[in-house]
């Protein structure tokens, strides 16, 4: 009797490690399921931010090195500070090249968003950026991104399947390829980037206007026919709820200095404080 309890204690032990061998990036697996994703968009360049934002229920983090000052070595922080933690760091590049995808996965960020990704050229490119040879010209140099994602079936076999390809749409001229964007195989996510986007069309800021609309309309119709997710912005739980009707299922939301003064603000008010408005009183 007590060498069957043994046995099949070792066969749940053996369970359990298979197990651990099969771990998905839970941002792609809700993704697949259908399911909305949010994520903190993170400007300040410090772990201790990204590490609280990570656990605070966000499924993601956006790190954020093309508007904002963070450095790869800040970088490498604070995805080492995101470990154990919910939200998987995913890391949108100055420019939608190899060697920036390069350099912040060799940080172990687990996803790479690619600004004006506006031609089939550059969606095939974003995706080759992130896949090892032969699928994908990624360079082998992981000792760093090992230590974060130690992957028993290994690292190469593991980056493949987690990391997700993030493009961008934010131009008119992405508008007018987009059917052949979405058919390049590999992306995860197509994320609209509305603001820019406005701006290209020449209606800047008008995110209601038609032309926007009509744009947006084409991305998701394209996007649908391909079955890929549609990101955009959302910086409210009614502007999340809307455009789940919409068909979006990726969100950006609003970045920890926003996140920071939206929960400031009632207390304050409610002391009749506030900081100096810079329309009454310039600040230079």
């Amino acid at each position: 009797m007590k060498a069957r309890v043994v046995f099949a204690f070792m066969l749940l032990a053996a369970g359990v490690m298979e197990a651990q061998t099969e771990w998905e990036n839970p941002v792609k697996k809700l993704l697949r399921e259908g399911k909305p994703v949010v994520g903190a968009t993170i400007t300040v360049a410090s772990p201790d931010v990204a590490a609280h934002a990570a656990n605070m229920g966000f499924d993601f983090l956006w790190i954020e090195m093309e508007h904002s000052p963070i450095t790869l070595e800040t970088l490498r922080n604070m995805i080492l500070a995101t470990r154990g933690l919910k939200a998987m760091p995913i890391t949108r590049v100055p420019v939608n090249e190899l060697w920036t995808a390069k350099r912040v996965l060799d940080q172990g960020s687990l996803g790479v968003i690619f600004p004006f990704t506006s031609t089939p050229e550059l969606a095939r490119q974003a995706v080759a950026a992130c896949r090892y040879g032969p699928e994908g010209g990624r360079g082998f140099g992981p000792g760093l991104a090992m230590f974060r994602w130690p992957a028993p079936e290994g690292y190469p076999q593991f980056a493949d399947k987690n990391v997700m390809v993030i493009i961008i749409i934010e131009q008119a001229r992405a508008i007018e390829n987009i059917g052949q964007i979405a058919s390049t195989p590999g992306i995860d996510v197509m994320f609209i980037g509305v603001n820019d986007l406005s701006y290209s069309l020449g209606v800047g800021g008008q995110l209601d206007h038609p032309k926007e609309q009509e744009a947006i309309a084409k991305v998701l119709a394209a996007a649908k026919r391909h079955n890929i997710p549609v990101g955009r912005p959302a910086g409210s739980p009614e502007e999340v709820q809307r455009y789940v009707k919409e068909g979006f299922q990726f969100f950006q939301a609003a970045s920890e200095l926003g996140l920071m003064a939206a929960g400031a603000r009632p207390l304050l008010q409610s002391l009749g404080k506030s900081g100096i408005d810079p329309r009454k009183q310039p600040l230079y």
